[in-house]
């Protein structure tokens, strides 16, 4: 397999099927999140904030978040904002840094009249809300009876070629060379946040009160055991999900779900491919009913229109639609499905393969 100056590339399954791995990384852990099971009920969103980002400087954090598509996201219009890279992947294409207000403010809510003076009044804001998390929920596009939205859970991508950690010039943010997950090195940051800046998808966040930034760990203590029980466990924004949406593992584990569903049968696809920051967070892209006439019939087309799914995860989109579209249909004529029982397991030990490597 060949080799570029910013990543090496390895058949783990002998097949020709490439999977590319960024320079000094062992193995690359990756996540494929399921949009046709998000509900949008925001367990994996709390399951984070409470782990990680419940105080000191990180009340607007969420390193997790669950937003509705089409929509403007969390921070607003993040997907306007710039940064990753140009189209030849080589230089850093440096964007804007939000205004405090597109991520919103903590809101004051009125629990002590409502809980516990009596009060009629609903439970609501006491002060005038402009924005916060999915502060858009629900709202989606298209007309009636054709509208249409849905849920996109955003965490760190822990890019194969990431801008934030080119972006830092004391290299405060690197990869870990045993599984690749990106961090930051608290000692060495001092807060210029070239690297929210940089990362296209604004999962970097400054810390006022510490004066450093911080992001997504994808929870890699609990990936190597060090919760209370000793267990391995996957992140909890995982583990927590009620509807278990999310696959967990190695991009070069041959016989994991991730390989599978990403270099094997190629139905999970990259959040804005052209940043080329070639993430390691993988969607499987929703379905929707056909459209209806206002009478209620059903019409041969479809409620989510094909170029907006190609905005979002590029022109592989549609090969991954009618991939799936394919092996439903196998599963319908009772016939078996790799990818469907990939998709719909409800057994752990195939979800999350966090311990094939040493």
């Amino acid at each position: 397999m060949s080799q570029s100056d910013d990543g090496q590339a390895n058949d783990p399954a002998g097949d020709g099927t490439e999977v590319r791995l960024a320079d000094g990384i062992d193995h690359q852990v990756a996540m494929v999140m399921d949009l046709n099971k998000c509900i949008g009920c925001q367990t994996c969103t709390i399951a984070c904030k409470t782990n990680w980002t419940d105080g000191g400087g990180r009340e607007y954090m969420y390193w997790n978040n669950v937003e509705t598509k089409p929509g403007s996201g969390y921070p607003r219009d993040w997907e306007e904002m710039g940064g990753g890279w140009d189209e030849e992947g080589e230089e850093r294409t440096p964007g804007e840094l939000q205004d405090r207000e597109d991520y919103g403010r903590p809101w004051d809510f009125n629990h002590e009249q409502v809980m516990y003076e009596g009060s009629d009044e609903p439970l609501r804001p006491m002060d005038q809300a402009g924005w916060g998390p999915n502060f858009d929920e629900d709202e989606g596009a298209g007309e009636y009876p054709n509208s249409y939205y849905f849920y996109l859970p955003r965490i760190c991508n822990h890019c194969t070629h990431p801008s934030c950690v080119e972006a830092c010039p004391r290299s405060a943010l690197y990869k870990r060379e045993e599984d690749g997950i990106v961090l930051v090195d608290q000692d060495r940051c001092r807060g210029y946040r070239y690297c929210v800046e940089g990362c296209p998808y604004r999962k970097v966040y400054y810390n006022a009160m510490k004066k450093t930034s911080e992001k997504c760990i994808f929870c890699y203590p609990r990936i190597e055991g060090e919760g209370p029980d000793g267990e391995v466990h996957a992140p909890s924004c995982a583990e927590d999900c009620p509807p278990q949406l999310r696959l967990v593992g190695y991009l070069d584990d041959e016989e994991g779900p991730i390989h599978k569903l990403v270099n094997e049968y190629e139905v999970a696809v990259r959040l804005h491919p052209e940043y080329r920051t070639e993430p390691n967070v993988y969607y499987i892209p929703p379905f929707a009913p056909p459209q209806h006439s206002e009478s209620g019939e059903s019409l041969n087309a479809e409620r989510i229109p094909r170029d907006y799914l190609e905005e979002l995860f590029g022109p592989d989109v549609n090969e991954a639609l009618n991939t799936i579209d394919r092996e439903r249909s196998r599963v319908e004529r009772g016939e078996e499905s790799e990818v469907m029982e990939l998709l719909t397991t409800t057994d752990t030990e195939d979800q999350y393969r966090l311990e094939v490597f040493d």
